[in-house]
């Protein structure tokens, strides 16, 4: 598919949600770029006891083996004959992550323009992530995004986590709104297939991971950031459609 077709079917795709009832965001990497915070909590972490002959991971293990990961499968990975260390390991990293969260996390550039233009348009809005609540509580706050919420769904806390669509069939439920009108916001393979699961168009940012991996989840849009010309060419479309409904 030429680049110019994925354009009209992302158009054709995001003008059939109107009226546009709701949008759904992932939290790492979706509202803020914690990736790098993670990927330090981690390396210095497994450093710590001598993972890897104490050779510090690199960026490329990180998004291979950990990036976007539930922390049942980043147990399996880093710990496969000792799951229930590699799952303690998971919850102490969580601790140390919540430590340098506060000094460290950053907005995804053209994110308040975005939540304002969901709040102008009444939408409905929910977190949707696999991240431990401790943590998705604290991004969202630290962001100043705590009121602009009305639901934060957790995946551990469905009976699946992403990459099954339960966690975001469940924001569904909690909206009382239709995967007909919702739209969502995503950076990772895991997460978009999710959505796509779930029977919803996705915004796939190329926050961390390379476009080409992306793409093989099928978004129905990619783009840098929420300043990208492509995302508003299609919000100000459904903006008018939803406007007149």
């Amino acid at each position: 598919m030429t680049v110019g077709e994925i354009a009209e079917k992302s158009k054709s795709a995001f003008k059939a949600l109107a009226p546009l009832e709701a949008v759904l965001f992932d939290v790492d990497g979706t509202l803020c770029d914690s990736d790098p915070i993670h990927h330090i909590a981690f390396q210095e972490m497994l450093q710590e006891i001598g993972f890897n002959g104490g050779v510090p991971i690199d960026e490329d293990f990180f998004v291979k083996n950990i990036a976007g990961k539930h922390n049942d499968d980043i147990a399996a990975v880093l710990f496969p004959d000792d799951i229930e260390r590699g799952l303690k390991f998971c919850v102490d990293k969580e601790a140390y992550f919540r430590k340098l969260v506060k000094e460290k996390v950053e907005p995804i550039k053209g994110l308040y323009k975005l939540t304002k233009w969901i709040e102008d348009n009444g939408l409905k809005r929910a977190a949707v992530t696999n991240a431990p609540r401790p943590n998705a509580e604290l991004m969202i706050s630290t962001l100043g995004l705590t009121d602009f919420f009305h639901h934060i769904i957790i995946g551990d806390e469905c009976e699946h986590p992403k990459p099954a669509p339960d966690p975001y069939l469940k924001a569904l439920e909690l909206l009382n709104v239709s995967k007909d009108h919702t739209f969502i916001c995503e950076d990772s393979v895991s997460g978009i297939k999710a959505g796509v699961a779930a029977g919803m168009p996705v915004v796939g940012l190329t926050t961390r991971n390379p476009e080409h991996m992306l793409m093989t989840a099928n978004p129905t849009l990619l783009v840098e950031n929420y300043e990208d010309p492509k995302l508003w060419a299609v919000l100000e479309e459904l903006g008018k459609k939803t406007g007149d409904a």
